[in-house]
């Protein structure tokens, strides 16, 4: 595993960290976190994010949809319930 040493400095508000050459990466934005370690870890944010999403709703066939409309036919009538 590759490691390098690089600096941390103020840019505005923030706390930056410069990357180098060795590690860019090709991605405008990050997810960062930090592990039970206590390491910060990045994970590039793929720009069609939502692109998967809309490709996984599409995956589901019209049966599912059937099953999800007759399940909320299903459902216990409204209670009355006095205002708060």
């Amino acid at each position: 595993m590759q490691t390098s040493i690089s600096r941390v400095f103020i840019n505005g508000n923030s706390q930056a960290v410069r990357i180098p050459r060795e590690f860019r990466l090709d991605a405008q934005r990050v997810e960062i976190h930090r592990n039970a370690d206590g390491d910060l870890v990045l994970h590039p944010v793929a720009t069609d994010r939502g692109a998967a999403l809309l490709q996984a709703l599409n995956a589901f066939d019209d049966e599912f949809a059937d099953l999800l409309q007759a399940d909320q036919r299903m459902q216990p009538p409204m209670q009355d319930r006095e205002s708060l």
